[in-house]
């Protein structure tokens, strides 16, 4: 029997699902560094389920997809589309960026998926904007047409870092100074809040004791370095300004998201932090989105979800 298959790539994991008519099943999370290419890891899966015959399938990748050559962007892994369907054997082959996926899956999430921040309503059939902290910083817009929803892709990960506060510029010219330029990926990401917190130590002359994203925001929620909650709070502030800033690009009345690895790691911190107050310090334009709401994407898989809901589509297009 014919099956299909789903990876959501990110510069530190991979996640590999079979598709079925109930949703998905056999999940499964590999580290992209224990394997050298990407082919390697989809046979791995394949093997390990020997029993079912994939013949197409769809890879949401972290970084640009604009033609056969595909190279990740905080990953040694390259490709060529059309050689990775040969060497797996598949009749189909669809390699979109993580972020179209994720995009894709924000019509089919349920309430019960996504946790609301702040006030706000959403229209349906609104223009949608979702981002997302991880390795690096996704971001991807999905608009409705007649065809139904289509997504717009690009690269607002990279848009420059915009200070709004003191301690933001504190952290842009501690960015400035390491890189010769700040953007907004080197503030939203895990090495965003690596990023921060070594800019506020310097400026508090203290002493930084740690380099590990995961371990920042650990000691930030127990309390036990002022530093690090100083850090997550500023990088809650950022994101809202952030997200503000999709709101008025797209005029986004259908809601904006947050994806990624990093926030679903401290949602109550988010709930409780300043993100809604700066997603709304708009000045004269605080009305336009005071009614567009926020929202953390609760449910784990939906980039692979949203990598189904793409998969699906183009299939019953390509049988038309």
């Amino acid at each position: 029997m014919s099956e299909q298959f789903v990876a959501d790539v990110g510069g530190t994991n991979i996640r590999l699902a079979r598709v079925t008519t109930d949703g998905l099943s056999h999940i499964k999370k590999y580290i992209c560094r224990d394997f050298a290419s990407i082919d390697l890891v989809i046979q791995h899966y394949f093997d390990e389920l020997a029993e079912f015959k994939f013949t197409c399938g769809c890879i949401a990748i972290a970084c640009p997809v604009a033609g056969d050559h595909v190279a990740m962007t905080n990953h040694s892994w390259a490709f060529s589309q059309r050689a990775l369907r040969a060497q797996l054997k598949l009749h189909a082959l669809y390699v979109i960026n993580d972020f179209t996926a994720v995009a894709h899956s924000l019509p089919v999430l349920q309430d019960e998926q996504v946790i609301q921040i702040g006030e706000g309503t959403a229209k349906d059939n609104g223009n949608i904007a979702v981002f997302g902290p991880g390795t690096g910083l996704g971001v991807e817009h999905i608009t409705m047409t007649s065809k139904g929803w289509q997504t717009l892709d690009g690269e607002g990960g990279h848009v420059d870092f915009a200070p709004i506060d003191e301690t933001d510029i504190i952290i842009w010219r501690h960015l400035q100074k390491l890189h010769g330029r700040a953007s907004a990926e080197e503030v939203m990401s895990g090495r965003g809040i690596v990023n921060i917190y070594n800019a506020l130590s310097l400026h508090r002359n203290t002493q930084a004791k740690f380099n590990d994203p995961a371990d920042i925001t650990t000691a930030a929620l127990s309390g036990e370095c002022d530093t690090c909650e100083a850090t997550l709070t500023q990088f809650c502030r950022i994101m809202g300004s952030f997200a503000g800033n999709l709101a008025l690009n797209m005029a986004t009345t259908g809601g904006i998201f947050i994806g990624g690895g990093i926030a679903n790691r401290f949602a109550d911190f988010l709930q409780q932090s300043d993100f809604r107050a700066r997603f709304e310090a708009k000045g004269i334009m605080k009305h336009y989105v005071k009614s567009i709401p926020t929202y953390l994407i609760a449910e784990p898989d939906h980039g692979l979800l949203g990598a189904a809901a793409y998969l699906q589509q183009h299939i019953v297009s390509s049988t038309k």
